[in-house]
């Protein structure tokens, strides 16, 4: 039987497999990037913090030791590998005394190592959103912060409505590619069990031995996902630039 044969066979026997573990990765994905945006928020402004002469004692204690525990967290977590965090967090809660297998169990994709898995990647995207963030709003001019504060707005009020969205705006191509990196490196949580599109294919090929056919068509599933995300940052680019995503030049359309 030759790979077009074994592909097409793949295709139709497992086909629900690979749908349950498309879905696992677009889930991963897409809530951790989304909520390790808004954990690298926090993480950024707390290795922004910095004890000021006229601060009390307790107010300089507690931003060192915020800054501190921001700094270490964000060491930590980037200079490990994703894989090993994801069985440190396995078998530290079978010391613990948790079994995700008892969590949201009979579901083939959203059970007890879906969940875990989501709280990996979502610590592990936090750690790398705080630098995306942080050096979006070390980016911001200062200017800004001077004209709002001029306007009489408080110092939390410049931050949240006038620093942060520049920032974050202006980070929109970085926190894009760490969701395109997590649509990639979700593929690794199979070591704990979690069901996405590498554990489909993988549980695919153990039972019909047709390993080359089942990881070349995640491959290309996982190349059409990275393409499609680009096309998507793109178009969002374009938007905020105030650009209209379709020019007219000599009669033809194209994208602009």
């Amino acid at each position: 039987m030759n790979l077009g044969e074994d592909i097409a066979r793949m295709l139709s026997a497992y086909w629900d497999k690979f749908l349950l573990g498309l879905a696992g990765t677009l889930i991963l994905s897409v809530v951790g990037t989304g909520i390790g945006l808004l954990l690298g928020i926090f993480l950024a402004l707390g290795k922004r913090l910095r004890p000021k002469k006229n601060d009390p004692l307790y107010l300089k204690i507690a931003k060192g030791a915020g800054l501190g525990l921001c700094s270490a967290y964000s060491a930590v977590v980037r200079g490990t590998p994703m894989m090993v965090q994801a069985l440190l967090f396995k078998y530290g809660c079978m010391m613990l005394g948790v079994n995700w297998n008892n969590i949201l169990p009979g579901i083939d994709v959203f059970n007890g190592w879906m969940v875990a898995g989501l709280i990996v990647i979502t610590l592990n995207t936090a750690a790398y959103m705080g630098e995306v963030v942080l050096s979006g709003l070390n980016g911001v001019d200062k200017g800004q912060s001077e004209g709002a504060r001029s306007l009489g707005l408080s110092s939390s009020q410049t931050l949240w409505s006038v620093v942060l969205p520049q920032a974050l705006r202006n980070a929109i191509p970085t926190i894009g590619n760490e969701w395109i990196v997590n649509i990639k490196d979700s593929s690794v949580l199979n070591v704990i069990g979690v069901a996405e599109l590498y554990f489909a294919a993988y549980n695919a090929a153990n039972d019909s031995y047709a390993f080359m056919a089942s990881y070349l068509i995640i491959a290309v599933i996982y190349l059409l996902l990275t393409m499609l995300s680009n096309l998507v940052l793109k178009l969002v680019g374009v938007k905020l630039e105030g650009k209209s995503i379709f020019r007219f030049r000599h009669g033809r359309r194209a994208i602009a």
